[in-house]
């Protein structure tokens, strides 16, 4: 029985989640972070305030939770690809990612944290990544198994997958945000990203005489 009513309360409380994020993210970008009130969003959400502060004790919680919830994958987690060839896992990697980028709202919250951030504080002490964390999680599972395969020479994963995340980003998304007309194709993202897979393959793959070496 406690099991059983333990999982009921987990699903209502995730539900409930959904729905103060959902509120919330329609409230933040039409309204502002400034007159974007918590009891707006719990009356939005059709949650009471208790509930939703329960969750979200802070209005930079509630926008950070908010932000990374417009950048997380439909699944909840992106699988990393399998181990064995190191430049198309790191396209599919680096595309999911574009994906994430492209995606109007993570542009629009961004915009509001630089628009409000220098009138409050608490938002400049927040760490936001932008919906990138679940994809930096599965590139440095995937960086890692290269390595154990022997296919690549990562020492730092978390630097290497920042390191291709950024040759990404500086192009698919910080111009965009500048300028509003900076478009591109479904072939410029993928051109982006393949030069981006090339220059970390010339970086860190190992060639076959490198791991004949090695296994002597």
């Amino acid at each position: 029985m406690t099991r059983e009513t333990s999982a009921y309360h987990r699903g209502v409380a995730a539900a409930n989640r959904a729905l103060i994020l959902e509120a919330a993210a329609a409230l933040f970008l039409k309204s502002g972070y400034d007159r974007t009130s918590l009891a707006k969003v719990a009356e939005a959400a059709g949650v009471s305030k208790a509930t939703l502060f329960k969750q979200f004790p802070t209005k930079a919680s509630l926008f950070e939770a908010t932000v990374l919830a417009a950048g997380a994958t439909t699944d909840g987690e992106f699988e990393a690809p399998a181990p064995g060839d190191f430049r198309a896992g790191l396209v599919a990697v680096g595309l999911a990612y574009a994906d994430i980028l492209r995606r109007p709202r993570i542009e629009e919250l961004l915009r509001t944290i630089i628009a409000e951030a220098p009138r409050f504080p608490e938002l400049r002490e927040r760490t936001f990544d932008f919906g990138t964390l679940p994809v930096l999680r599965t590139l440095h599972r995937y960086l890692i198994s290269e390595t154990e395969a022997e296919a690549a020479r990562v020492d730092d994963p978390d630097a290497a997958a920042a390191q291709f995340l950024g040759m990404i980003a500086t192009v698919v998304f910080w111009p965009r945000l500048v300028h509003g007309n900076w478009s591109l194709s479904e072939d410029d993202v993928r051109h982006v990203v393949e030069d981006a897979a090339e220059t970390m393959v010339a970086r860190y793959a190992r060639t076959h005489e490198a791991r004949g070496l090695a296994g002597g």
